[in-house]
Order: C-alpha cells, then sequence, then structure tokens
C-alpha cells in the first residue's frame, strides 16, 4: 500500500511539473508577440552643409552614402547649403539665407553657442559634425527605432507650371507643432572655380531648393502649396515633409511624397 502510494505521489507531482512548465512556456510568446510592435519610427537627417567650407565635402559623401543604403526605409535626409560661406569669390548656388536661419533656430533649441559646418542634426534633438559616420548611423537607429504617438499622411502631390500642391494629415500632433514642407533635389553637381573648394567639382543629394512652416494650431488637416524651381523635373524632386515642436525642435513624425511622372509610352 506504501509502495502504491509513493507512485500516485509521484504522479502527481510530474503531473504538476508539466502543467506548471505547460503555463510558464507561454510568457517568452507574449514577449515575442510585443517585439512585432517596434521599429516603426523614423530619422529625420538635416546636414548645414556649404560648397566654400572644405569641410563639407566629406559630410556630403556620408550622406549621400547613407541615402543610397536607406532606400525603402523611413530616413529622411536634408541638405541645406547655408550662405555664410559665400565669400572668397565663391557663392553656393544652392545657398540661402532661409537655411542659416534654420540653423540658428536649432542652435537655440540646442542650446549651442554658435553655429558651424559641417553639422548634422537629427529628429531635431541631437547635433553633431556631419562627417562623423559612425555617430550619425547610431541615431539612425535609434530613431527608426523608437515609435512615436504622431503620425503624418502625405497625398494628391501635383505639379502645375511654377508651383506645386500637396494634401496632408497630421494625426496625434499636438500644441505648438509646425508641418515643415521641404522641396528636395535629389542630385547635383557643382564644378567649384573658386573658395576652399576652387577646382574641385562636388556632388550633392538631397538639396533642399525650398522651405516652409506651417503653424498647424489644432488644424491637422490641410492643403498648401510650394513653389517650384525653373530647372524642375518631377524625376530629380520630391516633397519631404515633417511635424517639429515648435518650441523644443523635436520632430515628431516624417514623410515623403514623390511627384508623379508620365511616362514615354502615355
Amino acid at each position: 500500500m506504501r509502495n502504491i502510494k509513493t507512485l500516485i505521489c509521484a504522479v502527481l507531482l510530474c503531473s504538476a511539473v508539466i502543467v506548471s512548465a505547460a503555463f510558464s512556456n507561454k510568457k517568452p510568446v507574449a514577449k515575442l508577440s510585443k517585439a512585432t510592435f517596434e521599429g516603426k519610427g523614423f530619422a529625420v537627417v538635416e546636414l548645414f552643409t556649404s560648397e566654400g567650407c572644405s569641410s563639407c565635402p566629406s559630410a556630403d559623401a556620408v550622406v549621400a552614402k547613407i541615402e543610397k543604403e536607406s532606400a525603402g526605409k523611413p530616413v529622411y535626409i536634408l541638405a541645406y547649403h547655408v550662405d555664410y560661406w559665400n565669400r572668397l569669390g565663391w557663392k553656393d548656388v544652392f545657398s540661402s539665407a532661409d537655411y542659416s536661419r534654420r540653423q540658428n533656430t536649432y542652435a537655440n533649441w540646442l542650446n549651442l553657442s554658435s553655429v558651424y559646418t559641417p553639422q548634422v542634426v537629427v529628429n531635431g534633438r541631437k547635433e553633431f559634425v556631419g562627417s562623423q559616420e559612425g555617430t550619425l548611423r547610431n541615431a539612425i537607429t535609434a530613431g527608426i527605432g523608437k515609435a512615436g504617438k504622431t503620425a503624418l499622411t502625405l497625398d494628391g502631390l501635383k505639379a502645375g507650371s511654377n508651383q506645386a500642391t500637396i494634401k496632408y494629415k497630421a494625426d496625434g500632433a499636438g500644441e505648438n507643432t509646425a508641418l515643415v514642407l521641404a522641396l528636395v533635389e535629389k542630385n547635383a553637381t557643382t564644378v567649384v572655380k573658386a573658395g576652399e573648394n576652387g577646382g574641385r567639382t562636388l556632388s550633392h543629394v538631397q538639396i533642399v531648393t525650398k522651405i516652409q512652416n506651417i503653424a498647424l494650431n489644432g488644424d491637422k488637416n490641410g492643403e498648401t502649396s510650394i513653389s517650384l524651381p525653373k530647372n524642375f523635373t518631377a524625376q530629380n524632386y520630391e516633397v519631404i515633409a515633417f511635424v517639429q515642436n515648435v518650441q523644443n525642435g523635436e520632430i515628431l513624425a516624417a514623410s515623403r511624397a514623390a511627384f508623379p511622372t508620365v511616362s514615354a509610352s502615355n
């Protein structure tokens, strides 16, 4: 009888262990399901550069490399050519005082004592020297891995004779936010004839040719327009837009839109 009781206890004990293991094995499954929601972020890479700066071509090359590698990923590169390097006999044709002002706004947001080139700002909150490829890659990875609460949708991009129109929808954008809309030329080459880069042929990517801010102020949906340059072609331009906190510079969402092109058969 004692042996039978011992056997029954052993069977019950084994059953309890099996049941306990079955329940405990469900925990890793729950963790894996949560992991599928990760990686819904983005990286807006803003490069402040100039054809008149001898240190800038190396940064231009870094962002060009990353732009090529990032096809299909939520990585949005914008190159702003500042105007304060327009000296020593050379004027950067892509430069604008608007981009210098934007860089100075970042200096205020990030508590910097001065501006410099080449400078990169990622998602409006992290800045560093633009030629630091490892730092840039780490910042992009961090941005893509951080999911946000705001979503931006662009739709209906159309090009007219001298301007383009586009519809936007910013879900989850809070107060003190603006939609930053940029017209971007995908690539261009310049033969620099004077200045620190005199005699060099410089290649550029993702050149911002026009930028404008639209205060959202609770109105998260709308339609707006942006001017087009004389050399505009649908194939070599795109629109990049993002939602930005105007108090601290943090970028909350981003998106891009391609211009429709007409095929040769049409």
